[in-house]
């Protein structure tokens, strides 16, 4: 169930990301500036998303929300590197590599969202 939740909520930040940054590429932006503008739009839904559908029971504020971020935030440099490769090395147009690297990141972003909006157990003392 829970992973059928993060991959509903992963394909709304997905689209949400990819119509960005084909929009900053209609634009006239630089893939990297609207990868920045992207992240900053997606971490914040996303966290809103996971946080209150995707994880039952999972911790909300500050701290979750930094882990989160930081956890999303190594996306940033492996989604440019990877449109660096599809792009600029391979030729692909943005349209076709922005799904692709996409698709490349979804497992690690499993991993670290759920990580990320783990409770804490708390000791008995």
């Amino acid at each position: 169930m829970v992973i059928g939740r993060f991959f509903t909520v992963g394909l709304v930040c997905a689209l949400l990301h990819n119509a960005i940054m084909i929009g900053g590429d209609w634009a006239g932006l630089h893939y990297v500036a609207t990868s920045f503008i992207s992240f900053a739009i997606v971490v914040a839904v996303g966290y809103w998303l996971h946080s209150g559908w995707t994880f039952p029971g999972a911790a909300r504020g500050r701290t979750p929300f930094a882990r989160y971020a930081l956890t999303m935030a190594a996306n940033l440099p492996l989604s440019i590197a990877g449109m660096f490769v599809l792009v600029d090395l391979a030729g692909l147009p943005v349209p076709a590599a922005a799904p692709a690297v996409t698709v490349l990141l979804a497992a690690f972003n499993f991993i670290g969202g759920r990580w990320a909006l783990k409770r804490q157990s708390r000791r008995q003392t």
